[in-house]
């Protein structure tokens, strides 16, 4: 295992390298390959969890990353074909710190390993994530590139350039390159043990998801409480939605700038609103919710990614153990009068959601299907539909 302080950008890779990330000023980290034989380019993320790697990678959200885990055993469980919260995993590679090691449970049908490869996703192993983390932490998100050779022949110059050369992620529409390319309807319910995942039978509501890059999980969820789901793409126009004449309409998670995406995004969401059909967002949904109703959003520094995050619900007074994954967050300062700020990250105070009464309107910057708490933040999805139950009387 190397360092940046003893690889520099024109040092010859060691003889048992087959693989590096480069990071875009100068600095390698020398490593095993994993995965797919090829380079990628990317903002250079960490995400703390210790489990649900498959989830992570498979998460839209990710889109554009490169996803160093801080956690060092990763690959242990395997892959299976029912873990995953897209077909097709939007990352650009993964960073690890110990060997991809034999998967060791029950539901596994491939190792990890395998499975990267099947999705042409490179990867690096053996190398130090805590001074990656640190320069993350420390430094904001660099741009990078993961290279698998096998040949262990690298050009270290080149791929410094490539990464240098990336233009990152701020101002950058990365849902148009996640999303459905056409509508669907959804009824599959959460996973239960020996039973496998559910189907909805007899539906109370009608939801319509824009899918800005939506997880698999968050649409069972929303199956779960008794809606029926049609899913539209994250460029359907306010026409487009209620078309479909919802009783409610979700915006999704997803990956990129808040104020790319909302160049189409917005004047959907407005013509949802003017109609008063309740709206529920989360994480870039809760970002392009804020953006409609007259918010702005930044760039973060570093980001919040990982399943141990602490935010607290200010309406109520609890705390919520969630998991997030977003590099852009709503300046609350910049909301109207009329929107109030719900939730705050305990970790460094900024904005976790809104809601905004007189417009049926609220979203939340974290991912509430899913489950480190493990169920913390299911009250959402209930309170989702506890406004279509009012709107409707």
């Amino acid at each position: 295992m190397t360092s940046p302080k003893t690889a520099g950008a024109t040092d010859a890779a060691p003889r048992w390298a087959t693989a590096a990330l480069v990071l875009a000023d100068g600095a390698v980290f020398w490593g095993k390959g994993v995965g797919a034989a090829r380079h990628a380019v990317g903002e250079v993320c960490f995400n703390t969890s210790m489990t649900g790697y498959q989830e992570i990678i498979t998460d839209p959200s990710y889109a554009g990353q490169i996803i160093t885990f801080t956690f060092p055993h990763v690959g242990n469980v395997g892959t299976n074909l029912e873990d995953v919260e897209s077909i097709n995993p939007a990352a650009r590679g993964v960073v690890l710190r110990g060997d991809i090691t034999e998967p060791a449970n029950w539901r596994a049908a491939k190792p990890l390993d395998d499975w990267l490869r099947s999705h042409h996703l490179p990867g690096v192993c053996g190398v130090d994530t805590r001074e990656i983390t640190r320069r993350v932490r420390d430094g904001g998100a660099p741009n990078g590139v993961v290279v698998h050779a096998p040949d262990g022949k690298f050009d270290i110059a080149k791929y410094t350039r490539i990464a240098q050369d990336w233009p990152g992620l701020e101002g950058m529409d990365l849902a148009i390159e996640v999303t459905a390319k056409q509508s669907y309807q959804w009824d599959e319910t959460t996973w239960s043990l020996g039973k496998g995942y559910g189907k909805l039978d007899n539906p109370r509501y009608h939801v319509v998801a824009v899918d800005y890059g939506a997880k698999r999980n968050i649409l069972r969820c929303l199956a779960n409480t008794g809606c029926k789901v049609t899913v539209v793409p994250a460029t359907a126009t306010a026409e487009d939605i209620l078309r479909h004449e919802p009783d409610g309409v979700f915006l999704s998670n997803g990956p990129g700038d808040p104020a790319a995406t909302g160049v189409y995004a917005v004047p959907a969401i407005q013509g949802v609103i003017d109609q008063k059909v309740p709206i529920f967002g989360i994480c870039l949904g809760h970002q392009l919710l804020a953006l409609t109703l007259g918010g702005r959003t930044r760039k973060m520094e570093r980001g919040h990614r990982g399943a141990n995050q602490p935010v607290k619900d200010l309406t109520t007074g609890k705390v919520e153990i969630t998991s997030q994954n977003h590099g852009f967050c709503v300046i609350p300062e910049s909301l109207p009068a009329n929107v109030e700020v719900t939730h705050v990250s305990l970790f460094d105070g900024t904005n976790e959601g809104l809601r905004c009464p007189e417009k049926r309107a609220f979203s939340v910057q974290y991912h509430p299907e899913a489950s480190p708490g493990p169920t913390d933040s299911h009250y959402l999805f209930d309170r989702f539909v506890e406004m279509i139950d009012k709107s409707k009387k």
